[in-house]
C-alpha cells in the first residue's frame, strides 16, 4: 500500500503509527473489500496490538486503539515515552530494546502491570514516575540498575510489587503468606492458645454423660417391653397326661394277650358283651371252665397297673 508508506514517514528517517500500519500488522481483510467503516470498527475492538520491529521512532496516533490491554512496542527506536493516556486500560506495555533515556508520562495508566523497559539508555530513575499498580517491572541493561541501593530504591517506592529485573521480590511473598495466616487467626481466634476449661467442666461433662446413658437404656427398656407385649399369645398345648397312649405291642414268647390301659368304665361294657356271648349260647359250660372264666374276669384288675407301665415305657422308647 503505497499510501501507508508514505503517511508512515513524514520526515526522512522518521516512522509514525499510522492506522494502516496497524491494520497491516493486526488486521486481515480480503483485498476486494471496502475498508472504510469496518477499519475503525474492527480497531476499537482490538485487544492485544503487536508494532514491534518496524523502525518507529515516536508514539502517536493511538486514539482509535481504546479498549486494548496490551501493547508490543519492542525493538523500534523509539526515544520519549508519550500519548498513551488515551489507553487507560492498558495492562501490559514492552518498549524493551528501544533508545528512550526516562521514564515519564505513564501515570495516568492507573491498572498498568507490566512493564519492560529493558535495554534501553535509562541513566536517572524517576520513581515517582512509576504507576503504583505495578506487579511486574524489567529495567535490566540500563544504566541506572548499577546504582547503589537501587534495587532497595525500587522496591520501596513500589508497594505491590512482585518481581524486579527477572528476580521475584521473596519477602513481598512471605509476607503475603504471613497475611493470611493472620487473618485465618482473627477469624478463629478460639484456636490461638491451649485449651482452658473452666472448675467443674469434667464433672458436669460426666454427670451429662451418665444422663445420657440412663437415657439410652431407658429406651432400649422401653422398646423390649413393647416388643413383647406385640408378640402373638402362643396357644396352650394339652398336659401330657391327657394325651391318649398307644396300643401296647405284644410281646414274642407271651401267652396272654395285652390289655390296653383303658378307663374302667369302658372295660365293664366290654366284659358284659363278653358274658352275654357266651350266654347266648345254648351250649353248657362246666364249672371248671365257669371258675377259670372268674379268674381271668379278675385278672385284668390286677394286671392293668403292670401293663400301663409297660406302654408307657415303650411308648416312650
Amino acid at each position: 500500500m503505497p499510501g501507508a508508506k508514505s503517511a508512515a514517514r513524514t520526515q526522512e528517517g522518521e516512522v509514525l503509527i499510522t492506522e494502516a500500519l496497524i491494520t497491516k500488522r493486526n488486521l486481515t481483510f480480503p483485498a476486494d473489500e471496502d475498508l472504510s467503516e469496518k477499519i475503525f470498527h474492527s480497531l476499537d475492538e482490538l485487544e492485544t496490538v503487536r508494532l514491534d520491529r518496524e523502525g518507529i521512532t515516536s508514539i502517536g496516533n493511538l486514539e482509535g486503539l481504546r479498549n486494548i490491554h496490551s501493547l508490543y512496542l519492542q525493538s523500534n527506536k523509539i526515544q520519549r515515552i508519550e500519548n498513551l493516556s488515551c489507553i487507560t486500560s492498558l495492562r501490559f506495555l514492552s518498549l524493551a530494546g528501544n533508545q528512550i533515556r526516562q521514564v515519564e508520562n505513564l501515570l495516568d495508566l492507573q491498572y498498568l502491570q507490566f512493564l519492560d523497559l529493558s535495554e534501553n539508555l535509562i541513566e536517572m530513575l524517576k520513581l515517582d514516575e512509576l504507576p503504583q499498580s505495578l506487579l511486574i517491572l524489567n529495567l535490566c541493561g540500563n544504566p541506572c540498575t548499577n546504582k547503589n541501593g537501587y534495587r532497595k530504591m525500587v522496591i520501596g517506592a513500589l508497594p505491590l510489587l512482585l518481581d524486579l529485573d527477572k528476580q521475584p521480590i521473596l519477602e513481598r511473598w512471605t509476607s503475603d503468606e504471613e497475611d493470611k495466616s493472620s487473618d485465618e487467626e482473627e477469624e478463629f481466634p478460639e484456636m490461638n492458645g491451649p485449651f482452658c476449661a473452666e472448675r467443674g467442666f469434667f464433672k458436669d461433662l460426666e454427670q451429662e454423660l451418665q444422663q445420657h446413658q440412663g437415657r439410652r437404656q431407658q429406651a432400649a427398656l422401653a422398646e423390649h417391653s413393647s416388643r413383647m407385649e406385640t408378640q402373638p399369645v402362643l396357644t396352650e398345648l394339652p398336659a401330657l397326661t391327657e394325651l391318649p397312649l398307644l396300643p401296647p405291642v405284644p410281646m414274642a414268647g407271651d401267652s396272654n394277650p395285652v390289655v390296653p390301659a383303658e378307663p374302667e368304665k369302658e372295660s365293664v361294657p366290654k366284659a358284659t358283651s363278653s358274658t352275654r356271648t357266651t350266654t347266648s349260647t345254648k351250649k353248657p359250660v362246666p364249672t371248671s371252665q365257669k371258675s377259670s372264666v372268674r379268674a381271668r374276669k379278675e385278672a385284668p384288675a390286677a394286671t392293668a397297673p403292670s401293663t400301663s407301665k409297660t406302654t408307657t415305657k415303650r411308648s416312650t422308647k
